[in-house]
C-alpha cells in the first residue's frame, strides 16, 4: 500500500509517494515554472526545416517550440504512438511558414531545447483520453485479457455514438476505466466533449500565441493520475486546497476523493517520513546501499551513467556471491532512484562484472521487475559486450536536479577547477604575451589568495626569472574572486 503526501504553498506544490516508509516518487510544481505538457495553444509556424523534417512554431513562449513530422496529424492515420512508422508525407507539404496551427505540448522545454509539440490533440479525463480528430477506440495496454479489451471496446463504441450520427471523436480507455460503469464512462465522454467544444470555440477567435487549454494543476493530477487502488491515504496540509480537491474529486474522481485527509499536525507533513532529507540525498552523486555497497550517479546533457561499487560489503561467502548480492540490491535502488530523481533519456548502468551468466540474467530480471512499477515508458536493452546495461526512460519534464539546482558558478558545471599552480602558469604566460605588445612600467597581478601565495612561495623563482627576462617589475595583490581560476593583469 502507498500513502500520498501533499505539501502545498502558494509558490510551490510538492507531492511525495511513500511505500513501506520509503519515498518512491517526488513531484514538484512551482507557480512561476508550471509545466506545459498537455497545454493547447494557437501557434504560428515560424520556420520549416525540410532537412530535419521539423518546424519551429511560435506559441507565445520565450523560445520557439519544436514540431517533428512524426507528430503532425494527418487525417486517416492512426493516433500518435500506435504506428511506429513516420508519415510518408514530408513536412514541407504538411505545414508552411506563417500558417496558424492548433498544437499541444507533449514534452516540456528541457535545457536549451524548446518544448515539443503535436498537432494530434488529446484531452485527458478521469477514465478516458479524448482524441477529437480521430474515430478510433483504444484500450490501455495494462488492461487485462483480450476478451476484456474487446468488451470494453464494444461498450465504448456504443456509448460514444451520437444520436444524430455525427462525428464521435476517438477515445482511449485509461487503466482505471477497467471497472467503470456505463454511467461513469458516459459522464467522462460528456465532460471531454464539452471541454473540446470550448477549446475549439476559443481557437477560432484567438490570435497565435494564445493558451487555449491548460492541463490540471499538480494537486488535481494527484487524484486523476497518481492515486490508484494501492493508495491508502492522500494527506494534504492546506485546508483551502483540501476543500478544492474535495469538490474536484467528488465530481471527477469519487473513488480517490474518499481517501483525502486534511493533515492538521504541528510537524510539517514532509517530516513524517523525513522527505526533505530524501530530497537532499536525491541530489547527491553517491547513494549508499544497506549492504555497504554504493552507487555513483552522474547526469550529463547526453546521458546518465550509474556505477555500482561493492564498497565495504564483504558479507557473502565468496567474491562471486558478494558481487551478485551487491548488484541485486543495486537493481532495486537504481529503479527507485530513476523515479525519485526523474532521470530520463539514455541511461547506462555499469554493474560490477559478473563471471556467471546466470547471475547476469538474474540481475537483469530483477532490474526489469523493479522498473515495471514505473509510470514512465522504459526500454531495457540488456548487457552489452562491455558488460554495461543500456536503457532509456522517456523524458517529459526536467529532472529533480535541474528543477532544484543550477550549475556551479565557480566551475561552470564542469565539476572541477584548475589547480592554483595551473592558474600561476596561465598568469606567467599571459604576462609574457602582454610584454611583447606593451611597454608598461610594471605588471600588477590580481588573483585569488591561493594563487598569490603560490607565486610568492613555490613559484617565486619562476616569477623572478620572468621579471628579469622582460625587464619589468611584477607586483602581486590578493582579491577574493568568485572563482579560483579568475585573475587580472593590470598594466601600470
Amino acid at each position: 500500500m502507498q500513502d500520498i503526501l501533499i505539501n502545498w504553498a502558494p509558490q510551490e506544490t510538492r507531492v511525495a509517494i511513500v511505500e513501506n516508509g520509503a519515498v518512491q516518487e517526488l513531484h514538484l510544481e512551482r507557480a512561476l515554472e508550471r509545466g506545459l505538457v498537455g497545454n493547447i495553444y494557437a501557434g504560428k509556424v515560424a520556420r520549416v526545416l525540410p532537412g530535419m523534417q521539423s518546424a519551429f512554431v511560435d506559441i507565445g513562449l520565450e523560445r520557439a517550440a519544436f514540431l517533428h513530422v512524426a507528430d503532425v496529424h494527418v487525417p486517416g492515420t492512426p493516433p500518435r504512438g500506435e504506428n511506429g512508422n513516420l508519415p510518408p508525407t514530408p513536412i514541407e507539404r504538411l505545414v508552411f511558414e506563417g500558417q496558424t496551427l492548433m498544437v499541444q505540448v507533449i514534452k516540456d522545454a528541457i535545457g536549451t531545447k524548446g518544448a515539443r509539440l503535436s498537432t494530434q490533440i488529446s484531452i485527458a479525463g478521469r477514465l478516458l483520453v479524448f482524441l477529437p480528430q480521430d474515430d478510433h477506440i483504444g484500450i490501455s495496454q495494462k488492461i487485462g485479457s483480450h476478451e476484456l479489451r474487446e468488451q470494453l471496446r464494444t461498450r465504448m463504441t456504443r456509448l460514444a455514438a451520437r444520436p444524430d450520427g455525427g462525428a464521435t471523436g476517438g477515445f482511449i480507455l485509461r487503466t482505471n476505466a477497467e471497472e467503470a460503469s456505463d454511467e461513469e464512462l458516459a459522464d467522462d465522454i460528456a465532460y471531454l466533449r464539452k471541454t473540446w467544444a470550448a477549446v475549439r470555440e476559443k481557437g477560432f477567435s484567438s490570435p497565435p500565441g494564445t493558451l487555449l487549454h491548460q492541463d490540471l494543476s499538480l494537486v488535481e493530477r494527484v487524484l486523476r493520475d497518481l492515486a490508484n487502488d494501492q493508495t491508502a491515504s492522500i494527506r494534504i496540509d492546506s485546508k483551502m486546497q483540501f476543500d478544492i480537491l474535495k469538490a474536484f474529486g467528488a465530481e471527477y474522481t469519487p473513488g480517490s476523493a474518499g481517501k483525502l485527509e486534511h493533515y492538521r499536525g504541528e510537524r510539517p507533513i514532509f517530516d513524517l517520513f523525513n522527505i526533505d532529507a530524501e530530497i537532499a540525498k536525491a541530489l547527491a552523486r553517491r547513494v549508499d546501499l544497506k549492504s555497504g555497497g554504493y552507487l555513483i550517479i552522474d547526469q550529463t546533457e547526453a546521458l546518465t551513467t550509474i556505477d555500482v561499487n561493492t564498497g565495504g560489503f564483504v558479507g557473502a561467502r565468496n567474491f562471486d556471491d558478494t558481487i551478485f548480492k551487491t548488484n541485486l540490491e543495486a537493481a532495486l535502488a537504481i529503479a527507485r532512484q530513476l523515479r525519485l530523481r526523474n532521470l530520463g533519456g539514455i541511461i547506462i548502468i555499469d554493474f560490477i562484472d559478473m563471471a556467471r551468466e546466470e547471475h547476469q540474467a538474474a540481475v537483469l530480471a530483477e532490474l526489469r521487475k523493479q522498473l515495471a512499477r514505473d509510470r514512465t515508458k522504459i526500454t531495457v536493452s540488456g548487457f552489452t559486450q562491455l558488460g554495461l546495461v543500456e536503457m532509456t526512460r522517456k523524458r517529459t519534464r526536467e529532472s529533480l536536479a535541474h528543477m532544484l539546482c543550477q550549475p556551479c558558478p565557480t566551475c561552470e558545471g564542469k565539476g572541477q577547477v584548475k589547480t592554483a599552480r595551473s592558474v600561476c602558469y596561465d598568469i606567467l604566460r599571459e604576462i609574457l604575451r602582454e610584454a611583447r605588445q606593451f611597454n608598461p612600467k610594471e605588471f600588477r597581478v590580481i588573483a585569488s589568495a591561493a594563487v598569490v601565495e603560490m607565486l610568492l612561495d613555490e613559484e617565486s623563482q619562476h616569477l623572478a626569472g620572468l621579471s628579469d627576462f622582460i625587464g619589468k617589475p611584477i607586483s602581486l595583490r590578493s582579491e577574493p574572486f568568485a572563482s579560483p581560476e579568475q585573475y587580472d593583469i593590470v598594466l601600470m
